[in-house]
């Protein structure tokens, strides 16, 4: 009796359509190795106008242009189950599609070809931790749902361009590469909440422009490249949101403006190791959400009585290797005698005092319309 039950099953077995029977073993797709790992199901591309069949042939194209991988993370990208793909992500209303790749630390090595667009539902892409190298990946601008860019830590190199900062992306990743040049001029255009260009070798100034279209931002890092020329005064203006400023490890020169006393939100204030002068404002050091403000190795030439509090608030502050009298771990007095950038003029509208910082919000961004050179 037994064996007629399992020779009926095995006949009724293969009586089934082939997508049923897959279903029918597996419910649930791989699990990547510190990459994650793809959603499940029967994800097989239902034609040739479906948006798994253009992905399928957008991935097998990568695929080929992956010269080296040696942790054999695309062996799982075989077959039609692209969501079963190390590193492939899908969502299943209105039928499936890719919404994210995540290939973090997977050691590839390789270009990212043109076919990639066809990707036209992807949300995320994370190619942090690799080897990619080239100029920037441009097809990365024509995804249309792309919110999601991370390609920190790799060696992608040449300048950045200016189209990124005009897409709504929610997160731009670039730090860690061999990106050169100078920033583009629309960086404030961007609706990210963060932006990090740390750690490149980006040169030229900051836009003065910057801070001036965009109030979503909470973190911009810039640390670490070459940038040179004052810290515009839309800083603080209409990034009353900002949580993050991170400057250091550059060239900038001047004093600060007094705008950044409207940084209301601000919490790690990182201006050190520049050649910036000038007094340090009570106003910076008494912002009321602070918890780290360095301004070490610079050439500022004192600070007021708030910024002598900052210690009693618990507020990190480090301001050694300055030019500030009767204070502890300063420069030599001959490096003193010249305070670089000391002839520089750093562009500064008239604001009244105290400060407002709304109505100034509103009166710097009508004064920037005014003078702008685009329509």
């Amino acid at each position: 009796m037994g064996w007629s039950c399992l020779l009926l099953v095995f006949i009724l077995w293969q009586l089934m359509a082939p997508s049923e029977a897959a279903a029918a073993i597996s419910m649930s797709g791989g699990v990547g190795i510190n990459i994650g790992g793809g959603g499940g199901g029967d994800s097989t591309p239902a034609g040739p106008g479906s948006k798994l069949t253009s992905a399928y042939t957008a991935l097998q194209a990568w695929k080929s242009a992956i010269t080296d991988d040696p942790l054999g993370v695309l062996k799982t990208w075989d077959g039609l189950d692209l969501c079963s793909y190390k590193g492939v992500f899908c969502s299943y209303g209105n039928g499936p599609s890719v919404i994210a790749i995540d290939l973090n630390h997977a050691n590839l090595q390789g270009t990212i070809p043109d076919t990639f667009k066809d990707l036209s539902s992807l949300q995320e892409l994370d190619l942090s931790g690799n080897y990619f190298s080239g100029p920037f990946p441009m097809v990365t601008l024509y995804m249309p749902n792309l919110v999601y860019l991370d390609l920190r830590f790799n060696t992608f190199s040449g300048p950045i361009p200016e189209d990124l900062f005009n897409k709504r992306l929610d997160a731009i990743f670039l730090n860690n590469n061999q990106f050169e040049g100078e920033l583009p001029a629309n960086l404030g255009n961007s609706p990210a909440s963060v932006i990090n260009l740390a750690n490149n070798k980006l040169n030229g100034n900051i836009p003065s422009s910057f801070g001036f279209t965009s109030s979503r931002l909470k973190e911009i890092l810039l640390l670490n490249n070459q940038l040179t020329g004052c810290i515009p005064q839309g800083v603080g203006v209409l990034f009353s949101e900002m949580q993050v400023f991170d400057v250091s490890q550059n060239s900038l020169m001047g004093h600060l403006p007094d705008t950044m006393s409207c940084l209301s939100d601000i919490e790690v204030l990182n201006l050190a190791h520049n050649q910036l002068s000038g007094l340090l404002p009570d106003i910076v050091c008494s912002l009321r959400s602070l918890v780290n403000l360095t301004v070490a190795y610079n050439f500022f030439s004192g600070f007021g009585q708030e910024c002598s509090k900052s210690f009693l608030r618990d507020v990190g502050f480090d301001f050694s290797l300055n030019c500030i009298p009767g204070r502890d771990m300063q420069r030599p007095r001959p490096e003193c005698s010249f305070v670089p950038g000391s002839g520089l003029s750093c562009l500064r509208i008239p604001s009244p005092q105290p400060l407002v910082c709304g109505e100034l919000s509103r009166n710097l961004k009508a004064n920037q319309t005014s003078t702008s050179p685009f329509p």
